[in-house]
């Protein structure tokens, strides 16, 4: 199924087409062009035609929905590493033509390298254009946007500089865009030289990155209620109390539309992000128990929620609720596991969920004048991966509990809200579980300090997880977790201009 005449092009198009199309027509043309990426990859992808082959997967014996479901799933392991790069892109060819070419970090094993075309660029071009119109009205404020992503062989930096590029020329918007990278002291120089000459700043960075911006910004007295302050983020999720703390240090009311994340791969660029009705649902889950329950798999684990275009980027949930992907890119990838936790819920779906609870979801996006982007795409949702975790006494800990713990008010003016957690072993071999937490800049380590942040994360391990409550109750203080403070900024955990690892398996 090819794509409509310049899909892709204009980001005021797609917001016509997200606000007319129902949703049947969302559902039937993402399974279709699914199918038809198969099929074109049968016939012009090397590697591809090896795999079915080696599977004994007949190419014209897929012709339905029913058929697409038995086609076997494709992941770095079993497909990507087993075959040249040359013969994973179409045609098998990677020295013709022209490329941008991204790494992955290497965190979970070699880098691996994704070749990208200009339609990709081209295509979130549009798709960052429509939010940014319905989100940060750039048709009507001067922006300056500061691209705090890494810059460099990853994707997330250039990526998003080169949409900003094709947006700002052709749309013609006043929009202008400086590129500090992971460079904290440049981001806050932007600000404080250029940010009174625009209407608006919007930032765009991963969470806890943005959050030392905004500490360290305001001890070096930056009144950052002066600006009209916007972000953007990437690369992982963060909870709703964290998005308020950003929004009242910049004093932004607007909940809904000052702020997106966005759910992406360097193997498929930006694959969705969040609108303001996923916002809202999101928010409205968690001060209902019962209906985060029926909209979520996962009782305490809060997961990223966003909205995506089928036509782009095809999802499905496995039967162990992993995310399956399929899209056209530079390496085009079909029934692609992600290797990431989550779910995929239709628009009427979540719809029947809110109703079957009381709430008229389409009232209240109304009522909160969200109605311009009351639109009826599916939903996909991805929690925090599995491997970033760590096992103690044969449960899982996850870094998001103890994020939670350490963004109390109470300890929030100490503390970055950074920190690295492991499972360490005495000389008995008894486990222990390790926080090791950053400091603000200028906090001294005490045993005041401490021991509160150790009460608020075992009040958060006691009230998240019947594993940890249950061996709390049978050992104790054995189990207590051990909480290490460090100096903001200290090499061996907190390095500064690097993401931040959650986890350390020792």
């Amino acid at each position: 199924m090819m794509l409509p005449r310049n899909y892709y092009l204009d980001g005021k198009k797609l917001i016509k087409i997200y606000s007319q199309k129902p949703e049947e027509f969302w559902l039937k043309s993402g399974k279709q062009r699914a199918l038809t990426l198969f099929h074109e990859m049968a016939h012009r992808v090397p590697a591809y035609k090896k795999f079915l082959k080696n599977n004994g997967i007949n190419p014209r014996s897929i012709k339905t929905d029913s058929d697409f479901k038995y086609i076997p799933t494709i992941d770095k392991d079993t497909y990507l590493r087993k075959h040249d790069l040359s013969e994973l892109c179409w045609d098998g060819k990677l020295s013709k033509g022209q490329w941008t070419i991204s790494a992955t970090s290497g965190s979970t094993g070699e880098p691996f390298y994704f070749p990208r075309t200009k339609d990709q660029d081209l295509q979130y071009a549009a798709v960052a254009e429509a939010y940014l119109l319905t989100n940060f009205q750039i048709d009507k404020k001067s922006t300056l946007y500061i691209v705090g992503f890494p810059m460099g062989v990853w994707i997330g930096g250039m990526f998003t500089y080169q949409a900003l590029r094709y947006i700002a020329e052709r749309g013609n918007y006043n929009l202008s865009v400086i590129t500090p990278g992971i460079n904290k002291e440049e981001i806050i120089k932007a600000v404080k030289k250029l940010g009174h000459y625009y209407d608006q700043i919007i930032i765009g960075s991963y969470g806890p990155f943005l959050k030392d911006i905004l500490d360290d910004g305001e001890a070096q007295g930056i009144d950052w209620k002066k600006y009209h302050m916007r972000f953007i983020f990437s690369a992982e999720g963060f909870t709703e109390k964290f998005r308020d703390y950003v929004l009242k240090k910049v004093n932004v009311r607007d909940i809904y539309t000052s702020t997106l994340n966005h759910y992406g791969t360097v193997d498929l660029g930006t694959m969705s992000y969040e609108t303001p009705m996923s916002i809202y649902i999101r928010r409205k889950a968690l001060e209902n128990k019962k209906l985060y329950g029926a909209l979520f798999d996962k009782s305490h684990r809060l997961p990223t929620f966003t909205q995506y275009d089928p036509l782009l980027f095809y999802f499905e949930q496995n039967r162990e609720n992993r995310l399956l992907c399929s899209a056209y890119s530079g390496i085009p990838l079909i029934r692609y596991d992600l290797k990431d936790n989550g779910g995929v819920k239709t628009f009427t779906e979540v719809n029947d969920i809110f109703k079957s609870h009381g709430v008229n979801l389409k009232k209240e996006i109304i009522k909160n004048k969200l109605g311009a982007t009351l639109w009826k795409l599916p939903f996909v949702y991805v929690y925090e991966r599995s491997d970033f975790s760590v096992s103690f006494h044969a449960f899982q800990i996850y870094p998001e509990t103890i994020r939670k713990a350490l963004q109390r008010d109470e300890i929030e003016n100490s503390i970055t809200g950074k920190f690295t957690m492991m499972v360490k072993f005495d000389k008995g071999q008894n486990q222990i579980f390790e926080v090791n937490v950053e400091m603000k800049k200028g906090i001294r380590h005490s045993i005041k300090l401490e021991k509160e942040v150790q009460k608020h994360v075992l009040d958060q391990l006691i009230h998240e997880s019947s594993e940890y409550r249950e061996t709390f109750r049978l050992k104790g203080n054995r189990v207590l977790p051990r909480i290490v403070l460090w100096l903001y900024e200290d090499l061996l955990y907190f390095k500064p201009g690097t993401k931040q690892k959650w986890v350390k398996n020792v």
